[in-house]
């Protein structure tokens, strides 16, 4: 079954990345390799870009690199917290010595850590705040001399990854609620000041996708942070999914996958979004309406 995976992936990437959407443009994406940002890879390189996988596990994220190249495109795995203050560096670095430029950033790297308001202690709040709004901050910061460049057509954008967390908020996640808000007012500003220069921003804010971090974290999902293990996921999440029935509250009856998650980051890096920028895209089937 991998293997007519590959094949298909190959199929694709012959047929169409020499004339993609992203052709010969490169994108940095933090936390793929798994869930959306993987996808994002997957369908980047399928898209002609070359693509810069970072993630915490680098061992993961190259065996993302070794699909990209099986199936014929290019991509490097640059391995780190991106918290971690010489990150942005690393990264750019990493970028411009394997493809000498750089085109697009997807800030996706993120977990959550909940705990009721009333009983959220400081770790969880800077621990989220670190990863969802300085991480950003700060790699965008150090790629400015790459997007601030006067009479540039070519197409170069920053996607940030929020929620509708951040939009309406979210029970037991009073600091993953703040920090996807923030990104927003991040990104908004961002596009105000690097319009000039061609250069576009926005946000994409996801209602319910299948990610480890929705599912049931009946099922033992954990991140390290901070050498501490931290549970993800939902108590029963994705029960409704599970046994085949739709999800309250969403139009569409079920959750995103990941590849419909990273479809609409792709619109927002290619040249069919050239004139949209301070957005926020809201994916949600329909939640919230």
């Amino acid at each position: 079954m991998a293997a007519d995976r590959l094949k298909q992936i190959s199929g694709h990437l012959a047929n169409s990345h020499s004339n993609g959407l992203l052709n010969g443009e490169v994108v940095i994406v933090t936390g793929a390799a798994q869930g959306i940002g993987r996808s994002c890879v997957l369908l980047f390189a399928r898209e002609g870009a070359k693509v810069v996988i970072s993630d915490l596990d680098e061992a993961k994220a190259q065996a993302v690199v070794d699909e990209v190249k099986a199936a014929g495109g290019d991509a490097i795995a640059v391995g780190g917290d991106v918290g971690a203050d010489d990150f942005p560096e690393k990264i750019l670095k990493a970028t411009v010595d394997k493809f000498g430029k750089l085109n697009h950033i997807v800030n996706n790297a993120g977990f959550t850590y909940d705990k009721m308001l009333h009983t959220m202690p400081d770790e969880s709040f800077d621990a989220i705040m670190r990863i969802h709004v300085r991480a950003p901050f700060r790699l965008v910061r150090a790629a400015a001399p790459f997007f601030r460049v006067k009479g540039s057509k070519e197409n170069r954008s920053i996607v940030n990854v929020s929620s509708v967390s951040g939009l309406h908020g979210s029970v037991g996640q009073a600091n993953y609620a703040a920090a996807k808000s923030a990104i927003i007012g991040f990104t908004k500003t961002i596009a105000k000041e690097w319009g000039v220069f061609n250069a576009r921003a926005n946000t994409v804010a996801f209602g319910y996708v299948q990610t480890r971090l929705t599912a049931a974290k009946e099922k033992g999902e954990t991140i390290m942070i901070n050498g501490k293990l931290v549970a993800l996921g939902i108590p029963g999440g994705g029960k409704a999914a599970d046994e085949g029935k739709p999800v309250p509250g969403i139009p569409l009856g079920r959750g995103a996958t990941t590849d419909e998650a990273a479809n609409s980051i792709l619109f927002l890096l290619s040249p069919l979004a050239s004139f949209v920028t301070g957005h926020t895209l809201e994916v949600t089937g329909g939640a919230g309406i």
